[in-house]
């Protein structure tokens, strides 16, 4: 692996706990870069200077890191990778850790994920593609429940239905193909086989062909405890997902990441970014749920914590073609975030409602800002569905949860809603 010197200037793309994650790490870095954010929230504008530029506004985003002299760009969100700022920024001379359109595609489109995994044999659920209702509706009929119906554009992690009983599933076919729920994302559809097992998150920093798998996690999808409601963007999430076990991981590694990283090259595209991979552990062994084009959220606040090696110098090495040969240094310890969400997400919540964190929190824990704003009084108040990410360190998972859910207990605010259960099904294992 040859190495050059890192960069002294980082900028990175998004406002969620993901980027406020990101943040953290890089200013943990040795090399002592200065770090901004664009757009940012208030917990990130605590920890670095952040610029008002939406993330989804290429233009603007390219001139702020060309004025601001930046060396190095790091992009949280999908939108973005999907409209084309790694393509843009690349063209300015400027590295960026993100895939450019091409790879984001395999974020932004479930049809075209699924025909590449189905082309290449990676293992994963029968599908079909639809985008009339009479023909999607009539293939539903063939079809075991439950089932999953899925848009194939982006739709903020809200356009996968698992649907229970065959009216659910009618239902939900109608409302993306009829009524035009996700508008143009839901256009057409995906309908897939459900799969069941455990689910677990494999982050992967790819560097074309070159590639070192993250630490595991176990994302939770849904609103309420016991996996019940809608999906959300996720709840919370623990690391390491004990699941996995070394012999497992090394399965997942052949049989899944080692095929998709050389499929993605087979296909012509330069990836260099976060393979996120979301897998379902069946009966008949692992197999592929999703492809996401980034980092997970809140997958991001328990992994980072984990490393051991210098993000900076991982993603570094990725954006310039020199991962070969890297390996990763993984702490022992065990992370958990339990999100805070406003009390309606993910349809309608209330915005504004002030956040108290207290002075003292528990040993190990990190408030990551999502959904965060200051009011007229300076006050931090409610801006969105995901608010805090209330994530604690510790050598047990059950010191993790103990500490996090301290804090969540906590934290004064009057709309706070979160699941009580993160981590639940590794703590029951023992």
């Amino acid at each position: 692996m040859t190495t050059t010197a890192l960069p002294r200037s980082v900028l990175v793309v998004g406002s969620g706990g993901r980027e406020h994650a990101l943040v953290r790490a890089l200013l943990a870095s040795p090399a002592k870069p200065r770090v901004v954010c664009a757009p940012g929230n208030a917990g990130i504008a605590a920890d670095v200077p952040c610029f008002a530029e939406a993330a989804d506004d290429v233009a603007r985003l390219v001139a702020l890191t060309l004025r601001e002299k930046i060396e190095f760009v790091v992009v949280g969100p999908e939108v973005p990778l999907a409209l084309g700022l790694a393509d843009k920024l690349l063209q300015a001379g400027i590295p960026v850790y993100g895939p450019k359109a091409d790879g984001a595609r395999l974020e932004a489109s479930k049809i075209f994920t699924k025909q590449l995994l189905l082309k290449y044999s990676i293992p994963t659920a029968a599908a079909g593609v639809f985008g009339d209702a009479p023909a999607a509706l009539e293939y539903l009929r063939s079809r075991p429940v439950p089932i999953v119906i899925k848009a194939d554009g982006l739709a903020a992690g809200k356009g996968v239905i698992v649907a229970q009983t065959r009216d659910e599933a009618e239902a939900a076919v109608r409302a993306m193909l009829e009524t035009g729920k996700f508008g143009a994302s839901g256009r057409q559809i995906l309908i897939e086989d459900c799969l069941h097992g455990e689910e677990t998150s494999i982050l992967v920093v790819v560097s074309g062909r070159d590639y070192v798998i993250l630490p595991t996690s176990q994302d939770h999808k849904r609103i309420g405890d016991g996996d019940t409601g809608p999906n959300t963007g996720g709840m919370g999430t623990y690391s390491p997902a004990d699941v996995v076990t070394p012999e497992l991981l090394a399965r997942i590694e052949r049989d899944i990441v080692a095929p998709s990283v050389a499929a993605i090259g087979a296909e012509g595209i330069d990836f260099r970014g976060t393979l996120f991979i979301g897998v379902m552990l069946t009966a008949q062994g692992p197999q592929v749920l999703e492809f996401n084009t980034r980092f997970g959220d809140p997958e991001t606040q328990v992994v980072l914590p984990r490393l051991a090696t210098d993000l900076l110098s991982v993603l570094w090495a990725a954006a310039k073609g020199q991962l070969r040969g890297m390996t990763l240094g993984i702490k022992p310890d065990h992370a958990i975030c339990v999100v805070m969400a406003a009390k309606g997400y993910p349809d309608a919540y209330a915005k504004g409602d002030v956040i108290r964190v207290p002075e003292k929190l528990p040993p190990g824990v990190t408030i990551y800002h999502a959904g965060t704003a200051r009011n007229a009084e300076g006050e931090i108040v409610t801006n969105g569905g995901r608010v805090l990410g209330v994530t604690a360190f510790a050598s047990t998972l059950q010191q993790a949860a103990a500490n996090a859910y301290a804090a969540c207990d906590a934290i004064e605010c009057p709309s706070k809603y979160f699941r009580r259960d993160i981590g639940a099904r590794q703590l029951s294992r023992g």
